[in-house]
């Protein structure tokens, strides 16, 4: 990300995951190995989710863990995924609003539970 920059597009995010890793990280792991990493990423998310808006308690080594870098982690390695099978997630996420807009369109309204 740009030093002073607050947005960036999902392509944009993206190309730097991609530079990052061609440059800094040498190359990506492999896609298996990533998966288990973001399934790990996601455990460790759930963990302070758990704890934070749940009803476990905090231990003393998840205290110093932040939810906001955790998201990020998740994020990373779902964009390296994305990169390293093809997916734009700038087009799989505007395809995913349209299937929703059209599945989803009435069904959440007539939820009793959310109202």
């Amino acid at each position: 990300m740009n030093p002073g920059s607050d947005n960036i597009t999902l392509q944009q995010a993206q190309d730097q995951v991609d530079h990052w890793i061609r440059t800094v990280g040498v190359r990506y792991f492999s896609e298996l190995t990533n998966m288990a990493i973001l399934t790990e990423e996601v455990g460790e998310l759930a963990r302070i989710m758990a704890r934070q808006y749940g009803d476990q308690s905090f231990k003393e080594s998840d205290k110093n863990r932040d939810l906001a870098d955790e998201m990020a982690d998740v994020l990373w390695v779902l964009i390296c995924l994305a990169n390293q099978t093809g997916v734009n997630l700038t087009e799989a996420l505007r395809k995913n609003f349209e299937k929703k807009n059209i599945r989803d369109a009435d069904r959440h309204k007539g939820n009793e539970k959310l109202q």
